[in-house]
């Protein structure tokens, strides 16, 4: 897998402890990697970082993104091979409420990591992970690519743009060829569900949290279109890239990770093929807050195709149903997570192979 770039290798993640941090923690460690992760503690309980027992499997620091010379520090003593950058404040709502912080941590935290790397003398292929909301969202149905305008109507989606801007300008003046030994690119992924997610305000831990305790679901947004995806979709994007950049003279600077044009669906949707697993029924319930959310939200991936030959592997309702088996058999054997976590990532790996992937 992934041309066996990262069997021996050293690995150096932010944002190890949370949802997609975590499944691409477990899926280095399979793939023969030395993993340093650098995150704050697991903000929710549970946690996949928790039920995956990632802190005794890894290398595990606790620190913050923000501090500038935490970063370097742990970056310059690790030496790694490749870095990938998730840490982030994720959460469209949260912005709203913490927007310093979501700046903080969203803008200058990237840059505390090209810091770190702007003067590494080692070489390392860096993939800095934003979002497919960092686009100027028109909302007219088109999908996005990624020479498209850059913007945000909310402080989550804007400080992406801005990080994607400070990514672009320091590849541009540090990260030349000529310059270092460090490539850098990034990737801007579609909307991710699947099992161990457990973050607020996120419509299928809601949905899982709801059907635990036999309540209704409530749905803020059910005509909402999203380009919904399995964590293992853009995180098999995310390792290819990186394999390339240290592999390849010229590789993608920036690439869009997202479904196949079927699975952009609207929320109720997403709630109703949940349901077809665990039978529950919901109640749509429009916040009266005001707060702005995207409405329609859709991703070009033909460049990741065209120049890694990338493609999604699960459709929309193979993606629902292994994200509710996952979250099923999780709650009712704890012990056994780690093997389902295992067992899905190599389905997913053979169903790839079976689909004649170029990362297979």
């Amino acid at each position: 897998m992934f041309a066996n770039a990262f069997s021996g290798k050293k690995v150096w993640l932010s944002g190890h402890t949370g949802f997609k941090g975590a499944w691409l923690a477990e899926w280095l460690l399979q793939a023969g990697a030395q993993v340093h992760g650098f995150a704050l503690a697991p903000e929710t309980s549970p946690s996949l970082f928790d039920q995956l027992n990632l802190a005794n499997r890894l290398s595990h620091e606790i620190a913050d993104i923000n501090h500038c010379e935490t970063v370097a520090e742990s970056i310059a003593q690790f030496q790694p091979d490749f870095v990938f950058h998730l840490a982030a404040q994720p959460l469209v709502r949260r912005s709203y409420r913490l927007p310093l912080e979501t700046y903080k941590t969203n803008v200058l935290g990237t840059i505390h990591v090209l810091e770190a790397l702007r003067t590494f003398e080692h070489p390392c292929a860096a993939v800095i992970v934003t979002t497919d909301k960092c686009y100027e969202n028109r909302e007219n149905g088109l999908p996005y690519s990624e020479d498209d305008p850059l913007g945000g109507r909310d402080p989550y989606s804007s400080s992406k743009a801005m990080a994607e801007i400070a990514v672009a300008a320091y590849r541009q003046s540090y990260f030349q060829a000529s310059l270092s030994p460090v490539k850098v690119a990034t990737a801007r992924a579609g909307n991710v569900v699947g099992g161990g997610d457990w973050a607020e305000d996120r419509i299928v831990p809601d949905c899982i949290r709801a059907l635990q305790s036999n309540q209704a679901i409530v749905v803020r947004n059910p005509s909402a279109t999203r380009p919904w995806q399995h964590v293992l979709e853009p995180l098999s994007g995310y390792l290819w890239l990186a394999a390339s950049l240290s592999q390849q003279a010229e590789a993608p600077h920036t690439l869009n990770f997202g479904p196949n044009s079927e699975s952009n669906r609207c929320v109720q949707d997403l709630v109703t093929e949940i349901l077809k697993h665990w039978p529950g029924h919901w109640i749509d319930q429009s916040p009266q807050d005001g707060l702005h959310e995207a409405k329609l939200l859709n991703l070009s991936i033909d460049k990741a195709a065209s120049t890694l030959g990338w493609r999604p592997v699960w459709n929309f309702e193979q993606t629902l149903q292994r994200t509710v088996e996952w979250y099923r058999r999780s709650l009712l054997n704890p012990s056994e997570t780690l093997t389902l976590t295992r067992d899905q990532i190599e389905s997913f790996c053979c169903d790839a192979k079976s689909a004649q992937l170029s990362w297979t």
